[in-house]
């Protein structure tokens, strides 16, 4: 049933596939709730008095108190109402255990867990699904049977990667859906307000309460002309990320508007609004069109289609409507681009890519070409990258390069399958792997290259950091569309520009590669494929979630201490970080997927990745105890011992100062400050971290601020941080007790001498609460 304010329509289905689609879809209480959004819309634009951009249309049209809520763009913080939320497994598995630590019998919205993070990639699509699921059985036993006691909906691996799903499942125009990974943003091609969150985030929204969001700015990209050739929605976010840099969409939400957006497919939408999260935004959307429509019918959303086209004057932005920023895009003349390496803002057109790469000495040979993830691996990308694999094989070519392939859903990877395109892509050189993220995140087990040997690959993936794929500091990740990275495999090297180069063929003939071509969606409808999806039972008083006590991956999470009332003294700089520190620095992922349930394992991969400015070397940190260096993890552990007891018990007071007992230099500039919910550890030492700018960038992983919480840190001073590293978790927090008030830090020196400086914060009143409560979780056990 689609609730409509007080009315009702039913679903309606018009065939098998549409109908086992529409079931796993619906969980009781979920709703299409267009009607509510208008009524919040108009009480909104009445107050403000102006046009609304479609961001704020459907932002505003969440708000938990219409009437009374602040909205100052870039500054006040928003209480939301999401529609729903949905987790990977890897973040869930904190997710579901910070959950049950609330004592909530149920979740209060709709909720999915989706199991693809785990799945490595090492030979094939169904081997390394087998060997997955015997790996992370007590994991998946664990997810499966959490989701049924309390409600959440369960996608079994192999069922694909969660974004695929939510695009083919959960998203449509206007809905808010927050989920536990930092593409949630790829909802946005459904004209989705899509979030990623941390696990903290979706507890509060899982247990019905009111989610806080910093009211976002928004950038408008106005898109004139029309894509065709070689040029492909991703170049449109290479572009975009080569304008704005990793962190120029911090605090905002990007989105595109203009003429240009008819001639991109609802798929091609959401490749761009994927992608937003390597430019920091909180995330990206487009307007309602006719591609969407055509989208939601395909995969058996007619009925929601109607409704959308019902409230589309909900769905589009205003006219007059202003933008914070406004970037231009001529589609007719964007070219096709390749960005990289280390970083994927490092934007070229890949008519210059060679003779960038020969000038900066990185390695032309491409050694792997990698298709897919949950940026490109629709229907159209996997046919337009077929279209090239075939030309090359009528012309009797393979690829030079190694060719993998990954389908996003099991419902594309049948459908690929069906219909020749996975054969073609197969018999050109490519491996198909499972419908999972795999080399995308790290879960790669790469043998064709050592450690430290410098190569070059190229990927239709969103990020290309430093070791990201696999695990190899030395390897150059390039990132372009599905059907660039197919055309460079092929010939094998990065000074080859598919749009003027000629291929050489085995009898000595010259061609060329024509334009790719794809169709858009399957003339004969998307073949689901196998059956993955768990329902949550109605009745589950019964059913017992599963956790080992002796299980060395999972873990039942012991309640933070509350603040002890009193100043943060004595402190010693654990490490201070040279450049950038993205989440991956912070915990690292590959093999340490593993963990993600065990909090306290996990936790020596604490900054085992990022490199300290004393030395210049990663994962070696002099411990101010002994005078000896050693891991990050080790040192962290060393200074917490054991907790102590308080003299005087007390828990009132002031946070006022904090003491940093190093040799600290301070950066030339105010800081943010972040601090950690623990009380101080014994051996008399807590600890701090010092960064630099856009800390925590990457992925939505809060285990990149549980940890250090777990280890004895308590702050974390940078001179800003990523958005999505802000909002992990109440376990790291910004500020002095006061919205708005500075907190000094004394820096106590080696030599006696000492130094105040003023650091900046973002706490609220209810963080503030979270704080002194010890965590969010603990304060809603106060409240219940």
């Amino acid at each position: 049933v689609l609730a409509l304010g007080t009315g009702a329509r039913r679903l309606h289905v018009s065939s098998a596939f549409s109908a086992k689609v529409a079931m796993s879809r619906f969980e009781p209480g979920s709703s299409v709730n267009y009607e509510k959004m208008r009524e919040n819309i108009k009480i909104v634009r009445k107050r403000l008095n102006r046009p609304l951009t479609l961001s704020e249309k459907i932002v505003y049209g969440h708000l938990d108190d219409p009437v009374g809520q602040e909205i100052d763009r870039g500054r006040t913080y928003l209480r939301l109402r999401p529609d729903r939320v949905a987790m990977q497994d890897a973040t869930a598995q904190m997710a579901m255990l910070q959950f049950i630590s609330s004592g909530l019998p149920k979740v209060a919205v709709p909720s999915t867990i989706h199991c693809d993070h785990l799945i490595e990639a090492q030979i094939g699509g169904a081997q390394d699904l087998q060997r997955a699921k015997e790996v992370n059985q007590e994991v998946y036993n664990f997810l499966a049977t959490a989701g049924a006691k309390y409600g959440v909906g369960f996608w079994k691996p192999g069922s694909g990667i969660i974004h695929q799903i939510i695009l083919e499942n959960y998203a449509y125009p206007g809905v808010m859906l927050i989920g536990t990974d930092s593409h949630t943003p790829n909802g946005g091609g459904l004209g989705a307000i899509c979030i990623g969150v941390g696990g903290a985030d979706a507890v509060d929204v899982m247990a019905g309460i009111p989610w806080e969001l910093k009211c976002p700015k928004v950038i408008g990209v106005r898109l004139t002309g029309t894509l065709s050739g070689w040029t492909s929605p991703k170049d449109v976010i290479l572009k975009v990320a080569g304008i704005l840099t990793v962190k120029g969409g911090t605090g905002a939400i990007v989105e595109y508007h203009g003429p240009g957006v008819d001639s991109i497919s609802c798929t091609g939408m959401a490749t761009i609004c994927n992608m937003g999260a390597e430019i920091g935004a909180t995330t990206s959307v487009f307007p309602y069109n006719h591609r969407m429509r055509t989208y939601m019918h395909a995969t058996g959303r007619g009925d929601i289609a109607s409704l959308s086209d019902e409230f589309k004057d909900d769905l589009v932005p205003d006219k007059g409507c202003e933008y914070d920023q406004v970037i231009e895009i001529n589609l007719s003349e964007l070219k096709p681009h390749i960005n990289g390496p280390f970083t994927p803002d490092l934007a070229h057109p890949v008519s210059e890519i060679g003779a960038i790469a020969k000038k900066n000495g990185w390695p032309l040979e491409v050694k792997v070409g990698l298709i897919g993830s949950c940026t490109n691996s629709s229907y159209e990308d996997m046919g337009r990258a077929a279209s090239l694999a075939k030309q090359a094989l009528d012309k009797g070519l393979k690829c030079k390069a190694q060719f993998t392939v990954t389908p996003g859903s099991e419902q594309i990877r049948a459908t690929i399958e069906r219909d020749g395109y996975a054969k073609i892509l197969s018999d050109v050189g490519g491996v198909v792997l499972a419908n999972a993220c795999g080399p995308c995140i790290g879960q790669w087990d790469r043998k064709d290259v050592k450690k430290g040997e410098k190569n070059t690959i190229v990927t239709s993936f969103n990020r290309n950091f430093t070791a990201r794929n696999d695990a190899n500091p030395a390897t150059h990740a390039f990132v372009t569309s599905p059907e660039i990275v197919t055309a460079l495999a092929i010939a094998g090297t990065l000074n080859f520009n598919p749009e003027t180069d000629y291929l050489t063929t085995p009898n000595g003939e010259k061609f060329k590669l024509e334009p790719p071509t794809g169709d858009e969606l399957p003339s004969r409808d998307f073949d689901p494929g196998q059956d993955t999806y768990q329902h949550p039972p109605k009745e589950s008083s019964s059913v017992k979630v599963d956790v080992n006590p002796a299980s060395n991956r999972l873990q039942l999470l012991e309640p933070f201490d509350k603040w002890h009332g009193k100043d943060l003294e004595d402190m010693r700089v654990l490490i201070k970080v040279k450049g950038k520190c993205t989440t991956d620095h912070i915990s690292a992922a590959g093999p340490w997927l593993k963990f993600r349930g065990h909090l306290d394992n996990i936790s020596n991969n604490l900054l085992i990745g990022a490199v300290n400015i004393e030395n210049d070397a990663v994962n070696k940190i002099k411990n101010q105890l002994t005078g000896e260096y050693g891991g990050v993890p080790d040192v962290a552990r060393h200074y917490k011992v054991t907790k102590y007891k308080l003299l005087n018990g007390s828990e009132n007071g002031r946070v006022s100062t904090l003491a940093l007992h190093s040799a600290l230099q301070p950066f030339p500039c105010m800081f943010d400050l972040r601090l950690m919910l623990s009380s101080p550890q014994a051996n008399g030492v807590n600890w701090v971290v010092i960064g630099d700018e856009n800390y925590g960038e990457g992925s939505s992983r809060e285990h990149a601020a549980l940890e250090p919480r777990h280890l004895g840190g308590r702050a974390i001073i940078v001179k800003s941080f990523a958005r999505i590293h802000g909002k992990c978790q109440g376990s790291e927090m910004k500020n002095n007790f006061g919205p708005g008030k500075p907190v000094t830090a004394v820096i106590k020196h080696s030599d006696g001498s000492k130094d105040s400086i003023s650091l900046n914060h973002t706490f609220n009143e209810t963080q503030i609460e979270w704080f002194q409560a010890g965590s969010a979780l603990n304060r809603m056990k106060e409240l219940q």
